[in-house]
């Protein structure tokens, strides 16, 4: 699943969860998804973050640095 439809997966469990009518185990497996979700996204979005910071680096010559970028394991 791409990042968008994880978001709006979790925003989906978010608006469920505050409605406040889900039984406890119905909540409990929501949580854990949303959790789960939570974590995968945080994950991109730092992996995201981390090849744009090697983008816009740019070395002592004033030149662009040109680096592979390899996202972080979990």
């Amino acid at each position: 699943m791409d990042f968008e439809k994880k978001l709006g997966r979790l925003e989906e469990i978010v608006q469920k969860m505050e409605k406040g009518d889900l039984a406890l185990e119905e909540s409990l497996k929501l949580f854990e998804e949303g959790v789960k979700l939570s974590r995968e996204c945080n994950q991109r979005l730092t992996d995201a973050e981390a090849k744009v910071k090697i983008l816009m680096s740019v070395g002592a010559d004033g030149k662009p640095v040109v680096a592979d970028f390899t996202p972080e394991e979990n």
